[in-house]
């Protein structure tokens, strides 16, 4: 469940935009709304990125343009046999010499307790840690909980193994 996501030099968005779900959920359901170009995919991506370190459109253009960095921070929450809140942070340059981003700062810290404990500090581990928590892959979780525009017919295409094993 999605508690917090900060975002800043993500695609269209420069200075720092807080998306807080819990705020968004407190009278149930909640649609992401706006015109072509207003942001709602950035939304999605930071998500990604967050927890994978990857755009679900495979895009390497995700740090604005006129910013040298982007960060994401998110919050989030699995609820099974116990509760567990996660806070995954990364921050992404972009290469002076190839112009692409590339990873920096990242981190995973458990906060389900008072003292937070940070799980992963590096950018496989930090992604590791993730999967774990999630139980998705990169490929699975933009299958299932952030379907980027053009692939739901991708889904609707897959058929036997393929669609049970995603299932």
């Amino acid at each position: 469940r999605p508690i917090k996501l900060v975002i800043r030099g993500l695609n269209s968005f420069i200075e720092e935009q807080t998306i807080d779900f819990d705020k968004l959920t407190d009278r149930g359901l909640f649609g992401i709304i706006g015109p072509t170009g207003s942001g709602k995919s950035t939304v999605l991506d930071g998500i990604t990125l967050a927890l994978y370190g990857e755009v679900a459109r495979k895009s390497s253009n995700f740090i604005n343009t006129n910013c040298d960095s982007a960060h994401v921070s998110f919050t989030f929450q699995i609820s099974g046999a116990a509760v567990k809140r996660y806070l995954v942070e990364r921050e992404f340059k972009t290469d002076k010499k190839t112009g692409n981003p590339r990873s920096g700062k990242c981190k995973v810290v458990d906060i389900t307790l008072e003292e937070p404990v940070v799980l992963a500090d590096s950018v496989s581990g930090v992604t590791n840690v993730c999967k774990e928590a999630i139980g998705l892959t990169l490929e699975d979780f933009t299958r299932t909980v952030v379907l980027p525009q053009g692939k739901f017919s991708d889904f609707l295409k897959l058929a036997g193994k393929d669609r049970r094993d995603m299932l």
